[in-house]
């Protein structure tokens, strides 16, 4: 697994509840002030009056804006993986478990729009936290194409690791067909379109394996 920036090292968790609750209102406002000013233009002093705290307290938690950035790479990638585990929690079917999966990324980036922007420019920003942010989602996804293979639900000769990659090519770049162009939600005729290709090309992946 690709390693994040040493900004990020110096940052650890607040040991008090009242800590964690502040360090979290400091991230939700980062998450509002870096996809909506990006890096360069975000301040301290913006993201600590949204968070509502005096801007020292911002050092407290971040020793500077770039720790803070890449914390939040982190914090997102980190929600975003945890909503979707818990949406899919006590699923076996590999399809079901696309299709719950798949609709429960399209809401998490509705709820945050942010994300797009922000990871789009952690690439120029931080390129190792970039980096960092793809390697976990395909590690996740190849584990559970794995364990849906062990299951005898996929071909067991079939490439996790590419199909993986394939998947989420597909749920970011229609996600951000809504969230970057600013469009209407994602429809149910849409979305039953996406699955309905998907469905096809696990069935045919399993068709040519087996």
């Amino acid at each position: 697994m690709t390693q994040a920036s040493t900004s990020s090292a110096a940052v650890t968790a607040p040991p008090t509840a009242r800590g964690r609750a502040t360090r979290q209102a400091l991230l939700d406002a980062a998450e509002e002030v870096f996809g909506e000013f990006s890096f360069d233009r975000a301040s301290v002093s913006e993201i600590t009056r949204r968070a509502g705290v005096a801007q020292g307290t911002f050092y407290v938690y971040f020793p500077d804006k770039m720790a803070a950035f890449t914390e939040l790479v982190r914090h997102l990638n980190h929600s975003l993986r945890q909503t979707i585990a818990i949406a899919v929690a006590g699923h076996s079917d590999r399809r079901e478990i696309e299709r719950i999966g798949f609709r429960t990324f399209f809401d998490y980036v509705r709820d945050h729009r942010s994300l797009y922007m922000i990871v789009r420019e952690a690439e120029f920003v931080d390129p190792a936290i970039y980096r960092w942010h793809y390697d976990t989602l395909a590690e996740g996804y190849t584990e559970g194409l794995d364990q849906a293979k062990a299951a005898g639900q996929l071909p067991a000769d079939l490439d996790s690791v590419t199909i993986s990659h394939l998947l989420m090519g597909i749920a970011e770049f229609m996600g951000g067909r809504y969230v970057l162009r600013e469009e209407a939600e994602l429809s149910d005729h849409v979305f039953e379109e996406v699955m309905g290709f998907i469905d096809r090309g696990l069935t045919y992946a399993a068709g040519v394996n087996a």
